[in-house]
């Protein structure tokens, strides 16, 4: 199966914009990481929907698929992003995300979860594969809804928004 990157080859905008999803991702993914190594029950769920509701309108941004920018669209333009939201089969792309989209999409990698929450409790070995397991999970989403907005943006022919600044931290400057 081919990745969001391969899906997007051709059309320079489009790359650019996965790889920017995938910054956002994997900084995401290592949130989610920490909090699945930490024996504490509850707390990789809880923090995995956190991440997930904040991490699942980041990547439509940087596609211009969040619900705000597709309402912006000429109405024949929102149309045709609707016709393929539809084709590609993605409950997140220009949904306001819920609790209730959140699990759906857990739910897709369940069995990653489920083992996750088991081996947390093996010392030492088992909070580095949960963390490990909470990663790839993260990971694993945030592909998936890459792929799918790559696939909309293309069957749409949708003009990408210019990125936006990216925020820098500076250090000991004033």
């Amino acid at each position: 199966m081919a990745t969001a990157l391969e899906l997007a080859q051709g059309d320079d905008r489009l790359v650019a914009a996965v790889r920017r999803g995938r910054r956002l991702l994997h900084g995401k993914a290592m949130v989610a990481a920490a909090a699945s190594a930490m024996p504490v029950p509850g707390l990789d769920w809880a923090v995995d929907a956190a991440v997930l509701s904040r991490l699942i309108p980041a990547v439509s941004a940087e596609f211009g698929l969040t619900p705000e920018q597709i309402e912006r669209l000429e109405p024949r333009q929102r149309d045709q992003v609707q016709k393929a939201v539809n084709m590609v089969g993605s409950v997140l792309i220009g949904k306001f995300i819920t609790r209730d989209l959140v699990l759906k999409a857990a739910a897709a990698v369940g069995m990653r979860l489920t083992a996750k929450q088991a081996a947390k409790y093996v010392p030492f070995a088992g909070q580095a594969i949960s963390a490990m397991v909470g990663y790839s999970a993260i990971r694993f989403l945030g592909e998936e809804h890459l792929k799918d907005c790559v696939r909309v943006a293309r069957e749409a022919q949708l003009a990408l928004p210019e990125p936006a600044p990216r925020k820098r931290l500076l250090l000991g400057r004033t």
